[in-house]
């Protein structure tokens, strides 16, 4: 079935490029009057030998997208060095987010993720630690335009974003307009370049087939990382979507298990299943085996 459904999409998508299958009716790119090139916001990639797909090719050759062995997970700083710390929330503070920013330093999460308005602020904060700081883009819902997310995703870059976490078009995803969410999740990619982008599925709303065809499309428009959830609709990630993201997407691209991940054992689910990536807000709970009353 899964193979069936990826190489269905790739027929849909190898013909709407050939002109055989009408393109989706958003009108031309306004990328480029939107302000600002990817090349204006972050260091050129013209160089990589994989352009078009540079920001999945810095994952792989970092080893961000590598599986992850359960058994060498045996002390919290291992699990830590998975973990985006994450801040979602829309009113969250300055404060804050410096005090994410202060956690995720001394617990050695891998980033901190937060709205694209606080990104500067985390940028800043985490200047000359090991801590990446993650931006998201269209977040929750995913409706926007194509180029109203590039621009958001360029203006990330610019403040400091060094990973961009995007929520892919579920409405499109939903009705088959595959050409639609290509172009969207691609909008995104170019402009990030060259650093890496996730693209957030939802699955909670998606049937499995469009579980399957949005992963297939993700990773044909250069996505590094393909992830569960917001963490804002209802249900989160499950071991058994994360299972089935891993094997659409192989090895060549990440998973990321964000939604309800609240403990060590939580955590320990979704790695075992397939994640490379945890995205939670109680991630000090995870490293240490406390509890967290956190909603994501």
């Amino acid at each position: 079935m899964v193979d069936e459904i990826t190489e269905r999409v790739k027929r849909r998508l190898d013909a709407f490029r050939a002109g055989t299958e009408a393109p989706c009716s958003t009108g031309p790119s306004s990328e480029k009057k939107s302000g600002g090139s990817a090349e204006e916001c972050a260091p050129s990639c013209n160089a990589c030998p994989n352009h078009d797909t540079c920001g999945t090719s810095l994952a792989v050759r970092s080893g961000l997208t590598a599986r992850v062995s359960p058994d060498k997970l045996r002390t919290s700083q291992d699990i830590a060095q998975y973990i985006d710390h994450t801040l979602l929330k829309p009113e969250a503070t300055r404060e804050e987010v410096l005090k994410l920013c202060d956690e995720a330093k001394k617990y050695g999460f891998a980033t901190v993720c937060v709205n694209s308005i606080n990104v500067g602020t985390a940028a800043r904060a985490l200047h000359g630690s090991n801590v990446l700081p993650i931006a998201v883009v269209g977040f929750p819902l995913g409706a926007g335009l194509p180029s109203a997310k590039a621009f958001e995703t360029r203006e990330a870059v610019r403040c400091g974003a060094r990973e961009i976490d995007t929520v892919i078009n579920i409405g499109a995803l939903r009705a088959k307009d595959y050409a639609l969410v290509q172009k969207d999740i691609e909008a995104v990619v170019n402009a990030a370049k060259p650093w890496p982008v996730k693209v957030i599925l939802e699955t909670s709303q998606l049937k499995e087939d469009e579980k399957i065809i949005g992963c297939a499309l993700s990773k044909s428009a250069g996505a590094a990382f393909v992830k569960t959830s917001t963490g804002f609709a209802q249900g989160g990630a499950t071991a058994e979507d994360v299972a089935l993201m891993r094997r659409i997407v192989g090895d060549d691209v990440g998973v990321k298990a964000s939604g309800g991940v609240r403990s060590t054992e939580d955590a320990m689910k979704m790695i075992t299943a397939g994640a490379n990536r945890i995205g939670a807000s109680a991630s000090i709970a995870i490293v240490t085996g406390g509890k967290s009353n956190s909603k994501y």
